[in-house]
């Protein structure tokens, strides 16, 4: 079986991300493609976008969330992404039971004496007026029926894994700062969620299979349950095991990808890439090692954003008023500082419309 290292792994995930060149493809084609961003920081979709699709212009997403054809929504881990509205109505019924246990890993002692099928029940009817609501909001209109539980635990239940809902524009709109409210997914987007397979054939847990290897792969099955935080798709693998062709990793691990995705030749130059908080290139799987080296590997859940260079986290990067600040996690070469600076520049330029070039690097430690 054809091993592959880290190297060759990188460039393949690089080129599924859109980030060994910027793909010129309409952003919600792009969206779709990368299984949605994650966007519980609402305006780091914009970035990570901005650094795959050719010309993205930020306009078009905030027409896409105004529009319904894409969707802000807790679903993979219990995370909030932005997602084709389409993907959504087919792939949330098959994450309910992940959510709730997710939410009850959390609040499961206050949440102990609460029929969770009736909280559910009175929730969409609290829902069922069509009102915008914030999370404490609904949980207030609870309160009366369930007043042990507290408010927080009852809105992360209600929100975040019994009733599927959509957070409304603005929040999420470029340039916009603008506080969570929710509406039922089905009302916003005029469709009711697809149901469960009735016969147990798990469809949507196949595609979510092969939309995942088209996206991160080669991967193992552990980084496929790390992205989507779904516990039961080993089922699924198998069903469409004939479909996929297998390697190994570096240390011993299979890897399974789809038989025609693209796997470039390892020595292939990667562009230096400014990614957005949490971004999923580097979420997206169990073992991270492919994209971060385990020194930094806790930068990847503490909300950094990052600068891959030659394909590899080696900064971290923030932004304070017009100036794209650049902090090295190893000591760059000339011709690399350039790349960062000539990239930071034309971030810096995206994200102030055009006003500031305005890029410092800091000495790495």
């Amino acid at each position: 079986m054809t091993v592959l290292d880290l190297r060759a792994l990188n460039r393949a995930t690089l080129a599924r991300q859109l980030l060994l060149d910027r793909a010129g493809i309409p952003v919600l084609d792009a969206v779709a493609h990368l299984c949605g961003l994650q966007a519980q920081e609402p305006q780091e979709p914009f970035v990570g976008l901005w650094s795959r699709v050719r010309g993205f212009d930020p306009a078009v997403l905030s027409d896409l969330l105004i529009r319904r054809s894409v969707v802000r929504t807790h679903l993979m881990r219990r995370t909030v992404h932005l997602l084709a509205a389409e993907d959504v109505l087919a792939w949330r019924a098959r994450h309910d039971t992940m959510l709730r246990q997710r939410v009850l890993g959390t609040y499961r002692r206050e949440l102990s004496g609460v029929d969770l099928d009736e909280l559910a029940e009175v929730g969409r009817a609290v829902m069922a007026d069509g009102e915008p609501r914030s999370m404490a909001e609904l949980a207030r209109a609870l309160a009366g029926r369930w007043p042990e539980p507290g408010p927080r635990a009852l809105g992360e239940m209600l929100v975040a894994a019994l009733v599927p809902m959509a957070q409304l524009p603005p929040r999420g709109l470029w340039r916009r700062k603008a506080g969570v409210r929710n509406v039922p997914l089905s009302a916003w987007l005029g469709r009711e969620i697809d149901p469960p397979s009735p016969d147990g054939s798990d469809p949507v847990g196949k595609a979510l299979v092969r939309r995942y290897l088209a996206a991160f792969g080669p991967a193992a099955t552990s980084d496929l349950r790390a992205w989507c935080g779904l516990a039961g798709l080993p089922a699924a693998v198998a069903a469409i095991r004939d479909e996929l062709v297998s390697f190994r990793d570096e240390r011993g691990r299979q890897l399974l990808d789809l038989p025609d995705a693209p796997r470039p030749d390892p020595g292939t130059p990667a562009p230096v890439r400014f990614l957005p908080a949490f971004d999923n290139v580097v979420l997206g799987y169990h073992d991270r090692t492919r994209i971060i080296d385990d020194a930094h590997r806790g930068l990847s859940v503490t909300g950094a954003r990052v600068v891959l260079v030659d394909g590899r986290v080696a900064a971290t990067w923030n932004v304070e008023g017009a100036t794209v600040l650049v902090s090295q996690l190893r000591r760059l070469s000339r011709a690399e500082r350039d790349s960062v600076a000539e990239q930071g520049q034309a971030l810096a330029s995206f994200l102030s419309g055009g006003d500031s070039k305005r890029v410092e690097l800091t000495d790495a430690p």
